[in-house]
């Protein structure tokens, strides 16, 4: 067992400070990296070190050689990826393990693997994991994809085989639409991923969106952390995450976990990571893929567990093993994750661009914030809309619900536009309420929430204000305030 006594993370924004604040409790040292627009960065400044990335915003946090000549040169022994960038390049990790620094998560063949969705798959399928019809190699030809679509039926869904996100991915509901949808999938998957190859395969309608945690380390020890709910999409993309699914059923539950653990331990997986899959209308299950990395949704596992997710990432990486066998977890009570994003509800989502100039946090007992943001923060144009992570808990689904509602309404984020009204509307449905979820849920309520801007902190000072300017009169005239 190798000890890790000093961290590079190389990543940027929420995720960046929480693996600091991982390293900061195990007695690790932590070395942040930032771009020429991420100089003030919160994770910057609580790192033990810092160094500049220069160049292009984006492409900087992508150039590994660099990245990991920086980590010899401040005397890192490893590299924590976080999740997005080069989280789930194997080459990235193969380097790492080739110049002598520990990769935090798994082995370099895993993430081949499993960012492969064709090879996935069939591996999956191989070792009695149920998958969906479709394609077994990635399809660059129209006319062989239309009539690989026509055999398996419509609808069918076209996904980027080298990449996820929801980019390169359509749903194609008839044949007289597949040309169109086909061209529109394989240029965004070029676009975003270099290559526009993609697989077909038959497209569930209505589905739950059900992910496992695993954790497992390089003895053959494999346990899961439950699951997690991610059905509230929209457009392929997460919105909400809840831990345990409000109503799954207990035998679907069960089956998830045994086959999901199995086939960990089958493929001599190791470090953390998550098995996504689809549950029909009649608790069938599809395995969809397998992230090998730590979720943006981790908070809510954590919280039911009581285990701190990327603290094992980093004691298996040192070669540790597992602290407790599967009966020894117990899950507690409901969480629901909040991605809370810089983007206009009412303007078809549009990232919005700014400078915060008012930031008032919600907190109380089963409130947790992931954040990296604050007043007089100026969130660049360059990287994804998400600007925290408002995580609520409770013992049962019902307060878990009115906590959110109540976090929410205390959450205000002035000089950018923000998804807040979004989630205050979504908590009050009946629907979300009563835990009927499904991938489809935010298409069918969109048009039925009311998405204006809530009231502002400006609202609240005026408020103050007046309370003030009242106070003010009634002494002027030696009148009394009773309590």
């Amino acid at each position: 067992m190798k000890k890790i006594s000093k961290i590079l993370v190389a990543n940027r924004g929420e995720i960046a400070l929480r693996i600091i604040r991982a390293c900061k409790e195990l007695d690790i040292k932590s070395v942040a990296i930032f771009s020429e627009v991420d100089v003030e960065g919160i994770w910057v400044k609580k790192a033990d070190e810092c160094y500049p990335i220069t160049g292009d915003a984006l492409q900087a946090y992508l150039d590994y050689d660099r990245i990991i000549t920086l980590a010899l040169k401040a005397g890192c022994d490893a590299i924590h990826p976080g999740y997005g960038f080069l989280s789930e390049n194997a080459e990235f990790a193969q380097s790492c393990e080739d110049r002598g620094v520990i990769f935090i998560g798994p082995k370099p063949a895993h993430i081949a693997l499993f960012g492969d969705k064709m090879a996935s798959k069939v591996a999956m399928r191989e070792i009695g994991v149920p998958v969906l019809e479709g394609t077994d190699e990635p399809i660059v030809d129209k006319i062989e994809g239309g009539k690989i679509a026509a055999k398996i039926g419509f609808p069918i869904i076209i996904k980027a085989a080298f990449g996820g996100g929801g980019r390169g991915m359509r749903i194609v509901k008839s044949a007289k639409l597949f040309d169109e949808m086909f061209d529109s999938a394989t240029n965004e998957a070029k676009k975003y991923f270099g290559k526009g190859d993609v697989f077909i395969e038959k497209y569930v309608e209505n589905p739950r969106h059900i992910e496992i945690q695993i954790v497992a380390d390089k003895y053959g020890n494999v346990v899961h952390l439950g699951e997690r709910d991610c059905s509230i999409q929209r457009r392929h993309q997460k919105v909400i995450e809840i831990a345990p699914s409000p109503r799954l059923k207990p035998e679907a539950r069960k089956e998830l976990y045994r086959i999901s653990t199995k086939a960990m331990l089958k493929l001599g997986y190791e470090s953390v990571g998550t098995v996504e899959y689809l549950l029909d209308e009649n608790d069938n299950i599809y395995f969809i893929e397998m992230n090998t990395r730590v979720q943006v949704e981790h908070p809510v596992t954590e919280i039911i567990s009581g285990i701190d997710i990327i603290q094992r990432m980093i004691e298996i990486a040192e070669g540790d093993k597992l602290k407790y066998l599967q009966e020894e977890i117990n899950f507690r009570g409901y969480a629901i994750e909040f991605r809370i994003n810089a983007e206009n509800p009412q303007n078809n989502f549009m990232p919005s661009i700014g400078t915060i100039t008012n930031y008032i946090t919600p907190g109380g007992p089963g409130v947790r914030l992931d954040s990296s943001v604050y007043t007089g923060y100026t969130i660049p144009p360059n990287y994804d809309s998400m600007v925290g992570k408002l995580i609520v808990w409770a013992l049962d689904w019902e307060g878990a619900v009115k906590k959110a509602s109540r976090a929410l309404d205390e959450f205000y984020i002035d000089g950018v536009i923000t998804n807040l009204s979004l989630h205050r509307e979504i908590v009050k449905d009946a629907d979300f309420i009563a835990g009927n979820l499904n991938t489809s849920y935010l298409d069918k309520k969109m048009e039925l929430f009311n998405l204006k801007a809530t009231k502002s902190i400006a609202d609240e000072e005026k408020k103050t204000s007046f309370i003030a300017n009242l106070i003010n009169k009634i002494k002027e005239h030696k009148l009394t305030i009773r309590h």
